[in-house]
């Protein structure tokens, strides 16, 4: 080997061993389930992203043929695609997915549910301090026949410009609190909901409501009678900011609280909806998933469709990496499909549909 080529080699080692370094310390956060300070939980956001590093530590590694540097640099780029595609994440029950994708695209057709679970479109988007552009969050619900729209950092300004576009017309159910300091929210239904209560102890509002859909065109006696209900909380956990992370470890917390008090107690279709600040890379949101009924996980729907690289916010241009913090989160008996993300002016954060296959009671 020539003096030029050892010395490339060195170069190529370098720059692997550079690259490594800073992605150890990072796997080596997302690896170990702690109590990180804000800082980790804030860089944890954007694990997904470190596989480009990764993969690029591990070619210099090959072109520095030292096979200590390439054994290394393999093992964190097997962690990160690890990550990225776990296979401890959450899934619909096998049984039910193929019919509640059958049932969404008749949902799509225009029936309103069949068979031994109902259809239901839902939406959820964080309005930004209700700068969110009302006659586009309106299209969307339109264009993708939402059923239940849930908005964070709702305000009266927000909601007047919705229902200056028509929004009422579509969705005529509506439980709203405004507020002007972000803590706001609003959930608008096609159908008939009930308010359940708030989330204690939590800066911003995360109410829950017992949503009914009637079960319509069964084709079988008694079916007109027969409806699926749905526990819905509408979510905006704290974001983990300064010497607040332990209020945004409480909200998750709290949340987990009720997904298994609801199982404790036979309620089985739950779902959650909104910002919750947290991506899967956080110990404390998988811990959240972890508390379904049954000792199930709960379904990411996101993370079940293979949508880590479809990010959430920043929507507004930012120079960050984009990263997933909007979730639809449902028990592991509601199937899912037509996951998407949509941007929306006037908001740093994008809307998230997804059409669910309820189960019909008993």
């Amino acid at each position: 080997m020539t003096a030029s080529a050892r010395r490339a080699q060195t170069v190529w080692l370098l720059l692997a061993l550079c690259i490594l370094l800073p992605v150890t310390v990072l796997s080596l956060f997302r690896a170990v389930p702690a109590e990180w300070p804000t800082q980790v939980v804030q860089l944890l956001s954007f694990t997904p992203w470190l596989v480009i590093p990764a993969g690029t530590a591990f070619l210099l590694a090959l072109l520095g043929r030292r096979l200590p540097v390439t054994a290394a640099a393999a093992l964190l780029l097997g962690a990160q695609l690890f990550w990225l595609w776990a296979p401890d994440a959450g899934q619909a029950d096998a049984g039910q997915t193929d019919a509640g994708r059958a049932e969404a695209g008749q949902a799509e057709a225009g029936p309103s549910g069949f068979g031994s679970s109902v259809p239901l479109t839902v939406m959820t988007i964080n309005s930004r301090f209700g700068k969110a552009d009302a006659a586009e969050i309106v299209r969307l619900v339109r264009d993708n026949r939402v059923e239940l729209l849930a908005i964070q950092e709702h305000t009266q300004a927000v909601e007047d410009r919705l229902a200056a576009e028509g929004l009422g017309s579509l969705l005529p159910h509506r439980i709203s609190s405004p507020a002007e300091n972000g803590s706001g929210t609003a959930t608008y239904s096609r159908h008939p909901f009930e308010a359940v209560g708030l989330i204690p102890d939590t800066p911003f509002q995360m109410p829950t409501f017992r949503l009914t859909l009637p079960v319509a065109g069964a084709g079988s006696a008694g079916a007109g009678h027969a409806a699926a209900t749905l526990e819905v909380t509408n979510v905006h956990t704290f974001p983990p900011v300064d010497v607040r992370v332990g209020q945004w470890r409480s909200d998750l917390a709290s949340l987990g609280r009720l997904v298994a008090r609801n199982g404790a107690v036979g309620q089985a279709n739950q779902l959650l909806l909104g910002d919750f600040n947290a991506t899967y890379d956080h110990a404390e949101f998988r811990n959240l998933l972890d508390g379904g009924p049954g000792g199930r996980k709960l379904v990411d729907v996101g993370t079940a469709s293979g949508a880590r690289f479809t990010p959430t916010w920043p929507m507004d241009g930012q120079a960050l990496p984009g990263i997933t913090i909007d979730h639809v989160i449902t028990s592991p008996r509601i199937p899912a499909s037509g996951y998407a993300v949509h941007r929306v002016a006037g908001t740093d954060h994008a809307a998230v549909t997804a059409t669910l296959a309820v189960p019909v009671d008993g």
